[in-house]
């Protein structure tokens, strides 16, 4: 453990999850993560903060369901910080673990598949406030809007119906709330029944990394109707991803990164913050606003260089984002 990832740990818990003397955190890594485990229990300590430390048991992995001593440990905390490595067979455990700790009213820190570098040189290492700034102002400029449509170079041409839903942002985790750590984006869950179009992801895919081809998907009335890739085995690694269950080909979320200090690695926990990308994501989105996909598994479809334009419930119409850049 560095003093940067300290320092990063330390701003997170204070900055983006409230953390305070009179709270304990959970913190749930593993082998390989331990040290960044470390770091967060650190920044409790700094925060003069009381914490445990539960390491996830290797040879149980993939798990399906919660650790009987895990679900003991988490009835203790106000926060969580989740810092494992991202199996795209532990899905349904992820969620599993996410709905219990929000259930009981904690404020999480969802971050699977973290690294030590985005600790120390990348997104956790950034000005919070100055990120809650934009954030906020972007959701501003989304309020009272009826549909999006989305453009990319790489293809995309898609519109999502998003009237009634909420904006959320992982900037600011509240009881019952979470978000990831590293953090900045702002999301929706569109109306699950609408949205038409092409997706192409030429960036990456949750779990699975940076794409070796780009991936088309095409979408109608909010479900993936196919999918398509000039690299065949990835595309059924894709599509069996897609058909964990009947919710898992309806559309989740959209977001939009915002943090300037995240990279496109082919790790979506960054690549999804990265400024000048938006992703799409299909699956669970029960716990953001107006959500109703009950599916077991979530997965976002990375793309970059979006041009976003809103159409408001008025009528009016406004270009928020071009070639990437927001327009805050």
């Amino acid at each position: 453990m560095t003093d940067k990832m300290k320092q990063a740990a330390t701003g997170a818990l204070k900055g983006v999850l409230n953390l305070s003397a009179t709270e304990k955190l959970l913190v749930i890594t593993d082998d390989e993560r331990l040290e960044i485990g470390r770091a967060f229990a650190a920044g409790a300590e700094a925060l003069g903060a009381a914490f445990d430390l539960y390491c996830l048991p290797a040879d149980q992995r993939p798990l399906s369901e919660v650790p009987e001593h895990l679900a003991k440990l988490s009835k203790g905390a106000q926060v969580t910080v989740n810092c494992f490595g991202a199996m795209a067979d532990e899905t349904p455990f992820r969620i599993n673990l996410i709905r219990g700790l929000l259930a009981a009213g904690q404020r999480v820190g969802h971050a699977p598949g973290i690294t030590e570098s985005m600790m120390s040189d990348g997104p956790l290492n950034v000005d919070f406030a100055d990120l809650r700034h934009k954030a906020s102002a972007m959701i501003a400029r989304l309020r009272e809007s009826s549909y999006l449509r989305v453009t990319a170079p790489g293809g995309t041409d898609a519109t999502f119906y998003v009237e009634g839903r909420g904006w959320d942002t992982d900037l600011v985790i509240g009881p019952g709330q979470f978000g990831n750590l590293p953090c900045g984006e702002i999301w929706c869950a569109p109306v699950e029944t609408l949205g038409e179009g092409i997706v192409v992801c030429d960036g990456s895919i949750g779990d699975l990394g940076a794409v070796p081809s780009p991936v088309t998907i095409v979408v109608d009335r909010g479900r993936v109707q196919s999918v398509a890739c000039d690299d065949a085995d990835f595309g059924a690694r894709v599509e069996q991803l897609l058909a964990i269950d009947d919710e898992a080909k309806i559309i989740g979320e959209f977001g939009i990164g915002i943090n300037p200090q995240a990279r496109i690695t082919g790790n979506l926990l960054e690549d999804e913050k990265a400024f000048r990308t938006a992703h799409v994501a299909f699956g669970n989105n029960e716990e953001m606003p107006g959500g109703k996909n009950r599916s077991r598994t979530h997965r976002d479809f990375l793309f970059r260089e979006p041009n976003i334009t809103v159409h408001y419930v008025d009528g009016s119409a406004a270009q928020i984002v071009e070639a990437g850049l927001a327009n805050y």
